[in-house]
């Protein structure tokens, strides 16, 4: 995102909306360039904070309401009302009037109902349906204000009367009349004790209290100052002792209202009357900033010593501007088109409903730039005369400023290709050759090890170092003036042989082998070492030194490669060895599978052939009552709907005696299956003398 932005005493105010912002273009460009605005940055990188946030000539006021949630808004031309939605960040709608509005009020928490003062000598009541009633006052109307306590809206007009219109009784009420004959610019109210302040024509400032319906005070402004002047911005502070008014002629000036000589005189420097003026302590009575705003500036500045913090310069004249509460943002209604938007965050956070601005403004701190002059570069004379651009000397097309002159950067782009046609064609070819440049910097120049001819020691470091970081690493390093003498120079070749060496780079054990031993022996190797310890033969001892030596040397001679090609030939072997298992003990199962069905297709063929033809018969005729006991009458029909029709004959079963030989049968089947369940007395002896027992 970019937001232009000015930064003065390490306090940075940033413009989100308004002119030199956001580019509002006519409809004929919009839709003829709506196909090359992808490729624009710029256009791309704008901020709508508020959609349509604009009108049609000119905007007049602009108020936040009480809840912080609406903005309503009034302007030209044709006159209009407009109030946008925070929560949509979009306008909510738009209403027109009969006339230009000249100050309006907002009664209620949100926009429901507004009082609005307008150039006719009309006061219009709005509410949610539109216009609800209007009513009109003698003169022309210049500023009001409301107070809650008592529901009276006070006029200040062109005469000498301030206006009372209580919206409880629905009538006006007697006016206050002024010690002068000249109008009043400006009326405020203290929301603690209520008094009214009114500022006048003749440079004063009179105070009235409600209560008793007289004049409590007068202040003398222009004697003081000794100046011909107008009284046209009065404020309180929301601790109702401290006062400030504005004048015509850009001065600023902050009483106690205990005393009637000012603590402090601000000159606002252009010498435009003051339009508002704004105590920015609507929650922190501890705050000590004031803002006042002209036609040309609003500034930001401290009401103790005068000493300014923020200013804020639109490129239009200033007609209105509000504070968000709780909140570093500004609204300002303007000569132009759009309204504008300023955020200052050392004032406070964004609001809730755009809280994506802080992040914006962390982005552009990180990134600071002087952007008061970004869309303008600065050139000298001379390059004024090699563009060939002395005749816009003068113009608006270069400012002046210093030895040199400000243009805006797109005209001097265009100005010096045409100046200059070949510095389009070099600064490409110059492209070209950083591109190329650093796509041969990517490309791997070596494919093998690090060939080098100034290695002359330490080259198993090298090799071990272009195995790790790579080809090009290794010869970046060697080649390095820093580490070349760790190649070089003998003096520093790494002794191998050393313990230090062999402690960082344990490739081998270098305990002997009858220091210790790394597991226990086995019940063999136990009965070996003691059969040599009871026969010691010097013969074996010798073959025994010089078997080790042989198993030390050839220790020595194996590398780390072929120790990882013997760890790698195992795991193979062990897979293979998992594979045979498998196969073996798959095979087995099949084989011990085939055998049991063999032998049980055997048992069967001897069973049938054991049985005899009646035993046979009797089992053919018992399934044949089990298949006719079963309902096979029964029978289904089924409709064309999906309905379905079941019709059978029921049937009682009969109990039939059963023979001695079937129950024998049935018995031996159950003893096959699921054991004895009848004691066996053939061929046995019986302990009872009852010879028939048991039959």
């Amino acid at each position: 995102m970019v937001l232009k932005s000015t930064s003065a005493g390490n306090v940075s105010v940033y413009q989100v909306s308004g002119t030199n912002v956001s580019r509002s273009l006519p409809d004929w460009i919009a839709k003829k360039r709506k196909r090359s605005l992808k490729n624009d940055i710029e256009y791309q990188n704008r901020i709508e904070l508020i959609q349509d946030f604009e009108f049609s000539e000119a905007s007049n006021k602009i108020k936040v309401s009480p809840d912080g949630q609406y903005a309503m808004a009034t302007g030209t031309y044709k006159p209009q009302i407009h109030v946008y939605d925070f929560a949509n960040l979009s306008l909510k709608f738009d209403r027109h009037t009969d006339c230009e509005n000249v100050d309006f009020i907002i009664l209620s928490n949100d926009w429901t109902k507004s009082v609005h003062l307008q150039n006719d000598r009309s006061i219009a009541f709005q509410t949610k349906g539109g216009i609800h009633y209007r009513t009109r006052i003698p003169k022309f109307g210049r500023d009001m204000a409301y107070n809650p306590i008592n529901c009276d809206l006070v006029i200040g007009a062109s005469g000498n009367e301030l206006y009372r219109l209580n919206l409880d009784q629905g009538r006006f009420l007697n006016p206050y009349v002024l010690g002068t004959d000249q109008g009043v610019n400006s009326v405020e109210i203290n929301s603690v004790h209520g008094l009214i302040s009114a500022g006048l024509e003749d440079g004063t400032v009179e105070f009235w209290d409600p209560r008793s319906r007289q004049r409590a005070a007068k202040l003398f402004v222009a004697e003081q100052l000794g100046e011909d002047l107008q009284v046209t911005a009065t404020a309180f502070r929301n601790d109702g002792l401290n006062f400030a008014c504005g004048t015509s002629n850009g001065k600023s000036l902050i009483y106690d209202l205990r005393t009637s000589v000012p603590s402090i005189v601000k000159d606002q420097g252009y010498g435009f009357e003051i339009k508002k003026i704004m105590w920015l302590d609507e929650n922190d009575s501890n705050s000590d900033m004031i803002l006042t705003t002209d036609k040309r500036i609003a500034k930001v500045w401290d009401r103790n010593d005068g000493k300014p913090f923020a200013s804020m310069e639109p490129s239009v004249d200033i007609n209105d501007i509000e504070y968000i509460k709780n909140s570093g943002m500004f609204f300002m209604a303007n000569e132009g088109i759009p309204m504008h938007t300023f955020y200052i965050p050392e004032l406070g956070p964004a609001p809730r409903w755009c809280s994506f601005l802080d992040n914006v403004t962390e982005e552009l701190e990180e990134k600071p730039s002087n952007t008061v002059y970004s869309n303008y570069r600065f050139i000298t004379r001379d390059e004024v005369t090699k563009l060939n651009l002395t005749h816009l000397i003068g113009s608006k097309v270069l400012r002046s400023y210093m030895h040199g002159f400000f243009i805006d950067t797109e005209l001097y782009d265009k100005v010096n290709l045409i100046a200059n046609p070949n510095s389009y064609q070099d600064q490409r070819e110059r492209e070209i050759k950083k591109r190329i440049e650093k796509e041969r910097e990517s490309r791997i120049r070596t494919t093998g090890a690090v060939t080098n001819t100034k290695i002359k020691v330490n080259k198993d470091l090298a090799s071990k170092l272009e195995e790790r970081q790579g080809s090009n690493v290794a010869e970046t390093v060697i080649n390095d003036d820093r580490f070349k003498e760790l190649f070089e120079n003998p003096d520093f070749a790494v002794d191998e042989q050393s313990h230090e060496y062999k402690q960082l780079n344990p490739v081998k054990s270098t305990k002997d082998k009858s220091e210790g031993r790394s597991r226990a022996l086995t019940a063999a190797e136990e009965s070996d070492e003691e059969r040599a310890n009871t026969n010691p033969n010097k013969e074996s001892s010798d073959e025994d030194d010089e078997s080790e030596e042989e198993e030390e040397d050839s220790e020595e001679e194996n590398s780390e490669d072929e120790r990882m090609n013997e760890m790698q030939k195992k795991k193979v072997q062990k897979e293979m060895e998992k594979l045979r298992r498998k196969k073996e003990s798959k095979a087995e199962a099949d084989r011990f599978l085939n055998e049991m069905k063999a032998v049980a297709s055997e048992d069967s063929t001897n069973q049938k052939a054991s049985e005899t033809f009646g035993s046979q018969m009797k089992k053919n005729e018992r399934e044949a009552k089990l298949n006719k006991n079963d309902r096979s009458d029964t029978r289904l029909r089924r409709h064309a709907r999906g309905e379905a029709e079941m019709t059978f004959v029921p049937q009682k079963q009969k109990k039939q005696a059963r023979f001695k030989e079937e129950d024998e049968e049935e018995d031996e089947e159950k003893t096959k299956n699921s054991g004895r369940t009848k004691q066996r007395f053939d061929g046995r002896r019986r302990a009872s003398k009852n010879a028939f027992r048991g039959m």
